[in-house]
């Protein structure tokens, strides 16, 4: 067996005085010395290792008590080495030498021994090996305790192992004693939520006699994740003592669900029950703000009027990184990709050095245009030009932007020699890109990945089932369907918002008939159809993912939330009117047919119309988008102009559509 050596430097040893007992004194006259048993004595050494061993930062200094702790005879204290192996696995020092070592010197480890080397395992890997000591841990006699299963727990979240976790989850029931453990019960919850079977996790919730504010929240953020927000709410509202934490949870699942309404009126009650707030919650109040698109949340660029937006900016007596970042971001949104970069030139020529955030608007604007030589001109010198080293959101845009240039393979490629792990952000670009120029082989690659990183993601599912129902492979759609009712997995309705003259938000579902004025709504829009149809535009089926009849497909697209949202906007004001552009929020990604919609009612009609969907600024004036459709040539397939390398910053640009999934809004 291989020993560890006992000659560590004796530099720097812990002082002795720290590891012996110190003599106690009193200011009374008079003075008692109580002496201390040696069992005393010892139990208050190792006590003061452990101490010590906690705020130790190098493996030097762990060395150094390690020697001491061979030197005072407790090469057997379980105690402390349990204590000494997890600091070393803290620093990740490899599981398989020195913390193997150590625990191999001890005749008689306890559980916690045990546990520390599992959950080194479980932590470095080899996760199998984990799983072997566990059981000679068993096979010796030694029984478990609650940190052994969490630490088996986290590691089968880790590597999304269900069938493993259940079989753990299966020990904890045979070996009795922790039906009743939180920390247990916590780190199943977690264990299933990763593994996408929310449904086990709820389970489990439900069969703990016992539960804190950590069980409830692991849950809501689950169920707010995977778009149940009826299930997150109700959770929330069984919950005894809401804390930050969880009120932060509702109110960025709210918005991150396209329900900012309802995250606004969360927050106001999260500040009326004196709750405090955090930089996360304000994030998510942001959000919501900004799918409203009330301008009386002053956040100009987010609400559609970049114009306002860039006023301030100039208004402003000093810039920084911060101030130019936001505006080049904010031009990016609106498809300003000329005003983007030609702000970011200004910035250059002042001693402000872009961030990250910088390079992630401009690659950002040459996406939403099709500047693909300039976006990879960028990237391949913001590290060595300007300091800046590309992260995997900087690959994500990269990938954007190949992918809707149609360079998929290339797309591919560049994830694959990627110098980090690609992220959700990663792959979803280029299942976006493969909605976009249909291909569904390719868009299956990135799917696997999306549903191994976030197995609650709707959206991922319902991409990947309208690239398959784009290319009519029924069976395929069907299977994806099937699963992700398994799963549990529920996708929000179509929902659009107005903001009347009086500044009322008006909300309206696809379909909806609820609405007071529901049947001048329903004549207003067919009437606008019937002037459309007249000037040339014929719905696009192909936005209508269902394998049913025309007439069918018809009545689906002429019931979308936005549609719904522009008549009551034409019927609620008038051209003449100081705010005579018509702004639409949306809570999903605008698709082809109301893209052509909007452009045809913009000439009709003579208004500006501008739709905010979850992900970018459309606006569309006199018969066209401002992005000169460049996104519906490519949903479409014509993309000469960008083949042929026309330079579309010499256009009049505001926005690009954002096509990263194109769900309408029929399912």
């Amino acid at each position: 067996m291989v020993t560890l050596s006992r000659k560590f430097s004796t530099t720097a040893i812990p002082n002795p005085k720290l590891l012996q007992p110190q003599p106690q004194t009193t200011t009374t006259t008079t003075q008692f010395f109580i002496p201390f048993s040696q069992l005393q004595q010892r139990k208050l050494l190792e006590s003061r290792l452990v101490s010590i061993l906690d705020g130790c930062t190098h493996l030097t200094q762990i060395k150094q008590v390690h020697a001491h702790i061979l030197r005072k005879g407790l090469d057997q204290c379980c105690y402390c080495l349990t204590k000494l192996i997890r600091m070393l696995t803290k620093l990740d020092v490899p599981v398989h030498s020195y913390p193997r070592i150590v625990f191999h010197q001890v005749k008689y480890p306890n559980p916690f021994l045990w546990t520390a080397l599992i959950r080194g395992y479980a932590t470095q890997g080899p996760f199998s090996e984990s799983v072997v000591l566990y059981n000679r841990m068993r096979s010796e006699g030694t029984g478990p305790v609650s940190f052994t299963f969490s630490a088996l727990f986290k590691a089968c979240g880790a590597v999304f192992d269900v069938g493993l976790g259940r079989q753990i989850h299966a020990q904890t029931i045979l070996i009795g004693g922790f039906a009743s453990d939180l920390f247990v019960g916590n780190t199943m919850i977690d264990m299933y939520v990763k593994c996408g079977f929310l449904e086990c996790a709820r389970k489990v919730f439900d069969e703990m006699p016992m539960r804190d504010v950590v069980s409830w929240t692991e849950l809501i953020v689950a169920y707010a994740k995977s778009g149940d927000m009826g299930s997150a709410w109700e959770l929330f509202r069984g919950l005894p003592v809401k804390d930050m934490v969880a009120w932060t949870a509702m109110v960025t699942g709210y918005a991150q669900n396209g329900k900012p309404r309802e995250a606004l009126e969360c927050f106001e009650r999260m500040q009326d029950a004196g709750v405090k707030t955090d930089e996360v919650t304000l994030v998510g109040v942001i959000s919501a703000c900004a799918l409203l698109g009330a301008t009386k949340y002053d956040m100009y660029s987010k609400c559609g009027i970049v114009e306002d937006a860039y006023n301030i900016f100039e208004g402003m007596k000093e810039r920084n990184v911060y101030s130019y970042s936001s505006m080049i971001v904010g031009f990016a949104m609106h498809g300003r990709a000329h005003a983007a970069m030609q702000l970011f030139h200004e910035m250059l020529k002042t001693e402000i050095r872009p961030n990250k955030v910088t390079f992630i608007g401009v690659l950002t604007a040459c996406s939403h245009v099709g500047l693909v030589e300039q976006g990879q001109q960028l990237f391949e010198t913001m590290e060595n030009c300007f300091g800046v080293a590309p992260s995997a959101d900087h690959y994500a845009c990269m990938v954007d932007l190949l992918g809707r240039a149609g360079r998929l393979e290339e797309a591919l490629e560049l994830i694959e020699t990627m110098p980090m792990e690609p992220h959700g952000g990663v792959w979803g670009a280029l299942l976006g890109a493969c909605r976009i120029h249909g291909n569904p082989d390719i868009a299956q690659i990135a799917a696997n990945h999306l549903f191994e990183l976030e197995p609650n993601g709707i959206g991922n599912y319902i991409l990947l089932s309208n690239i398959y129902a784009s290319a009519r492979r029924w069976d395929d759609v069907s299977r994806l369907r099937k699963l992700m009712r398994e799963k549990g997995l529920k996708k929000n309705p179509g929902c659009s918002w107005v903001e009347s003259k009086e500044g009322v938000i008006h909300e309206f579902y696809a379909g909806d008939m609820t609405h007071p004025q529901y049947a001048e709504i329903k004549r207003a829009l067919a009437d606008l159809l019937d002037r459309l149809k007249a000037k040339g535009y014929q719905p696009n089926l192909g936005s209508v993912s269902y394998d049913i009849s025309d007439d069918e497909k018809k009545l689906i697209l002429m019931n979308h939330s936005e549609k719904l949202a522009l008549a009551y906007g034409l019927l609620n004001t008038e051209s003449t009117d100081a705010g005579c552009t018509i702004q639409i929020m949306k809570n999903l990604r605008i698709c082809e047919d109301c893209h052509a919609f909007m452009c045809s009612a913009s000439q009709v009609t003579g208004r500006e119309i501008v739709v905010r969907d979850n992900m970018r600024f459309h606006h569309f004036r006199d018969g066209a988008c401002s992005c000169d459709n460049f996104w519906y040539q490519l949903s479409t397939g014509q993309q000469n102009g960008m083949k042929q390398g026309r330079n579309i910053l010499d256009t009049p640009l505001r926005v690009c559509l954002e096509q990263k999934d194109m769900d309408g809004e029929e399912r």
